[in-house]
């Protein structure tokens, strides 16, 4: 046992997070409490009054039975009694009514408690550079956050409890005084004998002293004994991860087949089995709690208990010798035995705060992650055409030594299609992220009409774009709400983008037409969508945005072939008149587009149309063109394909392009 103990504490070294200073730690406590508080004033209110409440009410129930008590031990006349009855009925009548109310208004205002905290940092994420937000140093940081807070519950979550406990600890101390003062002042009968010692001052002292320690050392073992929690918070939040996630795949409907198939049940039994599990009998902090942790809270217990037998002893001694009658005996049991409660308890939650401190320090380093992105105040005007033009624009992102894109130039002009061609990885999805304004280049600018982007309105510059990405999202909410992205939206538009989109027929058939339910998140009569069908709604959301530059990263990925031709074939009907860039694994579509550009390891080696490029026989064009052709089984039948495609794309006698991703 000693071994695994050892072990326990080494663990806890290793994950150990550095206490602040008393000061540091009520600094950030109370930053936090300043935050909370700013955007729920009712909620911080509502919960400390209450507090106070609770705290004080309790001595007015305990200060009238001494009273009544008193009454019946030393006289036989029954009005005072009576009186003293009655009056104790009515306070626990307007205690009771009082706390039914207050309780009321505080959980009224204090509904979603967690949600309003976790708020907090979904503004911060919605205000935030997307480039941050794509740094996985960042997302690693609100995860382990939110581990923290759902596991251990610290972080901005526990600092709302703290503050009740502090405020509550402080009106119970001065209740408590109120109602023991007395105790100390009360004199020993000079008959007393040997028991009139108790009336000098260094009597009184030094009980004082003495419960005062027991009252300090009682929690602060207790502290000792949690922050065994805070120093092991690190393998607290991989445990809870772990089980998180493997504890909840056999929920999940789309794993199903794979883990039959492969057995894949097992990979769960690894991480949470009896052995290898963070929290089971054998894990961390089980060794903890059957080690040092655990005699630590054994040992806050049995210094309480100290502290009640002294009590117990010095009131008793003082009423046996006659300074007080019965009744006081009973006032001053209960109101010192709760002063030392209050006293421990604001010990203990200072404790506890310097504990959360550290976790607080994540918590402020994420909500200060400052934004980078200039922005500009200028208004984008073009409704008379523009052009866009990367001028020797370069990007890495951070932490990274390598280029993702190096040394781009090019320019993009009104009514243009523009082809991306390249293998994975080498920068389209980059280069259109930097077109869009995620992030900025590291070196060189982009402008928009002779002017660098960064001068413009940050959001103004992004309307100009409709943007279907590859790994694009819908919600559980209505087909009207995720066309229109919101409410209140243009029904008609809707139905006529997604009509546009291909998703016409779908439409016809849904119960509730834009108004019903994507999923059964929400609505159990919600329809789920195929990955074509999320395509064409995902097309239709970019439509409906009405944008003069539209970008599409392999939009006809998850269609099937004979939608993907009615998609081609309407093509220019659907994008009619604006700007577009496209990126697809349909090389051959690149025959009939304005302009193709090559990219590889973030550069553009090759430019131009697919007759110029596909002479090219050393290019990279024409060796992804020869890959893709090679899985026909012969050239006639390859030709046949690329008319019939070619017929498909060319119906409307438009011209569409798309390109490899």
């Amino acid at each position: 046992m000693k071994t695994k103990n050892k072990k326990a504490d080494k663990s806890t070294d290793k994950n150990k997070k550095d206490l602040l200073s008393h000061r540091q730690a009520l600094n950030i406590n109370i930053k936090a409490f300043r935050l909370i508080g700013s955007r729920y004033p009712q909620m911080i209110v509502s919960r400390l009054i209450c507090s106070v409440w609770e705290a004080i009410t309790p001595y007015v129930g305990v200060y009238i039975s001494a009273l009544l008590i008193e009454e019946l031990s030393t006289s036989r006349a029954p009005k005072m009694p009576v009186s003293l009855a009655a009056a104790s009925l009515i306070f626990a009548a307007l205690i009771s009514v009082g706390t039914a109310l207050l309780t009321k208004w505080r959980d009224t205002v204090c509904a979603g408690m967690y949600f309003k905290v976790e708020n907090i940092f979904t503004d911060k994420l919605l205000e935030m550079d997307y480039i941050d937000i794509d740094n996985s140093a960042v997302y690693e940081k609100l995860s382990t956050i939110r581990q923290s807070q759902n596991g251990g519950g610290w972080g901005l979550y526990r600092v709302i409890g703290s503050a009740e406990s502090v405020i509550s600890a402080l009106a119970s101390l001065a209740g408590g005084v109120s109602l023991t003062l007395s105790l100390f002042l009360s004199p020993v009968p000079e008959g007393a004998g040997k028991l009139t010692v108790l009336n000098s001052p260094f009597a009184s002292v030094g009980v004082v002293v003495l419960m005062l320690a027991v009252t300090y050392f009682a929690p602060l073992l207790a502290n000792k004994a949690g922050s065994y929690f805070a120093r092991g918070a690190d393998t607290h939040n991989l445990g809870n991860r772990l089980f998180g996630y493997f504890g909840g795949l056999g929920y999940k409907s789309e794993l199903a087949a794979d883990m039959r198939i492969y057995r894949q049940d097992h990979i769960c039994d690894r991480y949470n089995n009896d052995k290898n599990g963070i929290f089971g009998s054998h894990g961390m902090f089980a060794m903890l709690a059957r080690g040092p942790m655990g005699m630590y809270a054994a040992a806050s217990a049995a210094v309480s208990v100290v502290f009640t037998g002294i009590v117990y002893a010095f009131v008793c001694l003082k009423a046996w010798a006659g300074a007080f009658g019965v009744g006081a005996v009973t006032q001053y049991i209960a109101s010192v035995t709760m002063l030392s409660g209050s006293v421990s308890k604001l010990i203990s939650t200072v404790g506890d705060m310097r504990n959360n401190a550290s976790f607080l320090s994540l918590v402020f380093d994420f909500l200060e992650i400052p934004g980078k992105m200039q922005m500009g105040t200028h208004k984008t005007d073009v409704s008379d055409g523009f052009e866009i033009e990367f001028r020797n624009v370069s990007f890495k992102y951070p932490g990274s030594e390598d280029f993702v894109l190096k040394n781009v130039d090019l320019k993009l002009h009104s009514g243009s299609r523009m082809a991306l061609v390249g293998r994975n990885g080498s920068g389209k999805t980059t280069f259109i992220k930097l077109l869009c304004r995620l992030y900025d280049p590291t070196e060189g600018e982009i402008l928009l009409n002779g002017r660098d982007i960064k001068e413009y309105g940050y959001r103004e510059y992004m309307d100009i774009f409709s943007v279907v990405f590859q790994d694009f999202s819908l919600f559980a909410a209505t087909l009207g709400e995720n066309v229109g992205s919101g409410k209140p939206y243009d029904g008609e538009k809707v139905g006529d983008c997604l009509q546009r989109a291909g998703f016409g027929g779908r439409l016809k058939t849904l119960p509730d037409g834009n108004e019903t339910y994507l999923y059964k998140d929400i609505s159990k009569d919600g329809v789920d969508v195929s990955g074509g069908e999320a395509q064409k709604i995902a097309l239709a959301r970019a439509l409906y945005k009405d944008a003069p530059f539209i970008v599409l990263d392999e939009p006809t990925a998850a269609l099937d072939p004979i939608a993907e031709a009615e998609i081609y074939e309407n093509f220019n009907s659907i994008i009619k008149d604006k700007t577009a860039v496209y990126i697809s694994h349909r090389l051959s579509s690149c025959r009939f587009c304005d302009d193709i550009m090559v990219f590889s390891d973030g550069q553009v080696v090759q430019r131009g149309s697919h007759e110029e490029l596909l002479k090219k026989s050393d290019g990279l064009y024409r060796e992804l063109w020869d890959a893709q052709a090679q899985y026909y089984s012969d050239a006639a039948e390859a030709s046949n394909i690329s008319e019939a495609s070619e017929s498909a794309v060319t119906a409307d006698g438009g011209e569409t392009c798309f390109a490899n991703g």
